[in-house]
């Protein structure tokens, strides 16, 4: 058995984004012991999932472990990436295809967020504010994982109030949560991006934040998530475990 591992990435139409992410998975490689190893992406940015597949193949690959560069489970997990193979489970039927499961909601990140936090600002205050910004999704799921997330990073950072909003999709979007925490805001707002890399929804926040800076308010951007090495570290685990084994996920459990 020759195997390979294909690491999927949501994908951006930002050239920026696209560079960040294969940047981060190239420094995964090097630290994962595997024949091969390949790189795609689900939507926005090229190689797709078929072509990263099929160099897997051509490089004599008889069994293909997919490790989806996801932070939750949601629609692309779901149906997406599981649609994206189906058609080439059937053309190579000989070749087994492992598919690991997204990051979930896990102790180490919210560790990890918290960690950013204060890498950027220092000391956090009582009364500052946190501002989680998630992609978005029409997945019941995605609310109830940033539930958890919430309960995490208020506890971690000591904040009176932690409010979730979103990019796309569902709501409060992310216009409605900042104009919502700046309103009545007694020390900073620290807007956290649930975002692995940069991209047009990253900057769609750092236009609106700088915005405020310049009127005066005292607001903070913290960076996304994958400038935490405990991310890199997650999809090295993921990469690593064989079969149809995966990573224990350790829920935040309250």
């Amino acid at each position: 058995m020759t195997r390979a591992i294909l690491y999927v990435g949501h994908g951006t139409r930002s050239r920026k984004g696209a560079e960040e992410a294969k940047e981060f998975l190239g420094r995964v490689i090097a630290r994962v012991d595997a024949p091969i190893q390949e790189i795609s992406f689900l939507e926005l940015t090229e190689p797709f999932i078929p072509e990263g597949f099929e160099r897997c193949v051509a490089k004599g690959a008889t069994e293909i472990t997919v490790v989806p560069i996801f932070l939750l489970t949601a629609g692309h997990i779901k149906e997406d990436i599981p649609e994206a193979l189906a058609g080439l489970r059937l053309k190579y039927p000989n070749v087994r295809v492992d598919v690991a499961s997204a990051f979930g909601v896990q102790e180490r990140i919210v560790d990890a967020i918290s960690e950013l936090v204060r890498a950027t600002v220092g000391q956090v205050d009582a009364e500052d504010s946190v501002l989680l910004v998630g992609r978005g999704s029409s997945d019941s799921a995605i609310h109830e994982a940033f539930s958890q997330i919430r309960t995490g990073v208020g506890e971690r950072l000591g904040v009176s109030r932690v409010d979730v909003c979103y990019l796309a999709v569902t709501t409060p979007l992310f216009a409605e949560g900042i104009e919502s925490i700046s309103s009545d805001a007694a020390g900073r707002v620290l807007v956290v991006p649930y975002l692995l890399f940069a991209g047009l929804l990253l900057s769609e926040v750092e236009r609106e934040v700088r915005k405020r800076k310049l009127r005066g308010q005292d607001i903070l951007l913290i960076e996304p998530l994958s400038r935490h090495e405990v991310i890199q570290d997650i999809v090295v685990e993921r990469a690593t475990v064989s079969g149809k084994e995966e990573t224990s996920v350790a829920t935040v459990n309250h």
